[in-house]
């Protein structure tokens, strides 16, 4: 479930900058509740979306009917995904692939995208190496308000962190407030990461040639780099 609780809002013109660069359709990976792909929408472009989340789709088609968009969207794991048709641009909007919890399902997700890209498109890949939780994190509640008043609740609760595994495991507590009701709910979210070398061998592997990887700045990463963008075309 890539976006079951979207805490983030990621800005929309580099993605829209991305799709008009290499060209439509487009296809949104993860895309949650709607943004950026709504955004994308409508600036015209055409851009589906995927996500693993029924739910998360179905507040997608209600925040796409309330201003009168059209969307078509996708309920499918990414490392599972087989549509009808290929895409000239693919992304994912922030780092959605640290989701996936190991190589395989990574190298799966891989392949994937490498199928459903046309000869000559190319798909955009933020990918990020985090640090620990610090130690006094655990326990303090984080709260946002949304547009209609519904109060949602984040607790980190406590973490396994193996750099070996390159896994970061967090136990999270997420409760969502209402006047007539709350909700809460405890999982663990599992972040796998990739270090630039192994990502691009990775890559490789798949049958996708990366032709850049990049900061937030557009400025190429040193093997060090622990927050960076890989672009990859069918290689």
């Amino acid at each position: 479930m890539y976006a079951k609780f979207k805490a983030a809002r990621f800005d929309a013109e580099p993605y829209a900058q991305f799709v008009t660069a290499v060209g439509e359709p487009g296809l949104e990976i993860g895309c949650g509740d709607g943004e950026p792909l709504l955004t994308l929408r409508r600036k015209g472009l055409d851009v589906e979306g995927l996500d693993s989340s029924g739910d998360m789709l179905e507040r997608c088609r209600i925040n796409a009917a309330a201003t009168g968009i059209d969307v078509t969207l996708h309920h499918q794991r990414m490392e599972q995904m087989s549509l009808p048709k290929r895409y000239r641009s693919i992304y994912l909007a922030g780092p959605t692939f640290n989701l996936l919890p190991d190589d395989e399902t990574a190298l799966q997700a891989l392949r994937a995208i490498r199928e459903h890209l046309t000869s000559d498109g190319a798909a955009l890949i933020p990918l990020w190496i985090p640090e620990p939780t610090l130690s006094d994190e655990f326990g303090v509640t984080r709260e946002a308000i949304e547009a209609d008043g519904t109060v949602l609740r984040y607790t980190a609760v406590s973490e396994v962190y193996d750099e070996t595994a390159r896994n970061r495991v967090t136990t999270t507590r997420y409760e969502r407030i209402t006047p007539n009701a709350t909700d809460s709910i405890e999982r663990e979210w599992n972040l796998h990461w990739y270090g630039t070398e192994r990502f691009e061998a990775m890559c490789s592997e798949a049958g996708l040639s990366v032709t850049a990887m990049v900061d937030d700045e557009g400025r190429a990463v040193s093997p060090q780099a622990t927050e960076f963008t890989v672009t990859v075309q069918p290689g």
